[in-house]
């Protein structure tokens, strides 16, 4: 995955949002209904192209989850891109099922690659815990639990998770795959007028089912069912815990991507690639 364009062709970036509800993720697959496979159709089809362009994305979402800051890119021809740019958004817009948008597409700055320049994912969880269950207009981004949740409980715990760790007690292990991640920000806010829990999960890259497994541990810290350091114990222990839920993904939305300044894209994207160790880690 190059971090330039291949001559005669120009690296676009697309800043999209999905409603996740019907798709089966991000990633396109042969007999299902994909955010991926959906635009790279359309982008064939408004193009009049006999081949399909292949998108880069900054982080795969799984089946359910929902997009509000996606950012991906994709190589065009120069004289394909020079023949729609124009009309890019207006067509695409035409082509495209009503739960996927495109905002904007425009010529990627040298050395951008969607996913390994990003500097960091931001996702938001929204659960929502009155007796009552959740408004209907919003049921489709808001889990409900059916317990009271305790938000000062639920921070206490989260406090504990965020810097450089190994996640592995926190991922669905991926052969080859590293678990060791930077937490930056784990946060839960209440919304005084709807009752709404938010949890803002921000780091420089996340594992499979990591954020959604955070939040399935917190909800029992909340609602009593642990104590706010079990969280942290789990983390330490460095293997899955049968009492850590995988939350449905229906409450959860990629809120943003962050990038570095242009002169700074290449070297992150070449960062991002190392193969990570925590320190003191044994080596080899």
């Amino acid at each position: 995955m190059s971090d330039e364009a291949e001559p005669g062709y120009v690296r676009v970036r697309l800043d999209l949002s999905y409603d996740g509800k019907d798709f089966s993720g991000w990633a396109k697959q042969t007999s299902r209904r994909t955010v991926q496979g959906e635009i790279e159709d359309a982008l064939r089809t408004v193009t009049r192209s006999p081949v399909t362009y292949d998108l880069t994305v900054a982080g795969r979402t799984d089946a359910g989850v929902h997009a509000r800051g996606q950012v991906a890119h994709v190589d065009l021809p120069v004289e394909v891109w020079a023949e729609h740019r124009e009309k890019l958004l207006r067509r695409m817009a035409g082509r495209l099922p009503l739960d996927v948008r495109i905002w904007r597409a425009a010529e990627a700055s040298a050395g951008f690659n969607a996913r390994f320049s990003a500097l960091w994912r931001r996702y938001a969880y929204r659960v929502g815990d009155r007796p009552g269950g959740v408004d209907p207009l919003t049921r489709g981004h808001v889990l409900w639990h059916d317990r009271p949740l305790d938000l000062d409980a639920m921070n206490e715990a989260a406090a504990l998770m965020t810097g450089e760790h190994d996640f592995a007690a926190y991922c669905k292990k991926r052969e080859g795959a590293t678990t060791i991640r930077t937490l930056q920000k784990l946060r839960w806010e209440r919304d005084a007028a709807s009752g709404v829990l938010t949890a803002t999960v921000q780091a420089d890259a996340f594992c499979h089912n990591m954020v959604r497994a955070l939040i399935g541990a917190a909800l029992f810290v909340g609602d009593g069912r642990r104590p706010p350091g079990w969280p942290a114990e789990v983390l330490a222990a460095g293997v899955r815990d049968p009492a850590v839920h995988v939350v449905r993904p229906h409450g959860l939305t990629l809120e943003e991507v962050a990038y570095p300044e242009d002169a700074l894209l290449a070297s992150r994207a070449a960062e991002a690639r190392n193969v990570r160790s925590l320190p003191g880690a044994a080596c080899c």
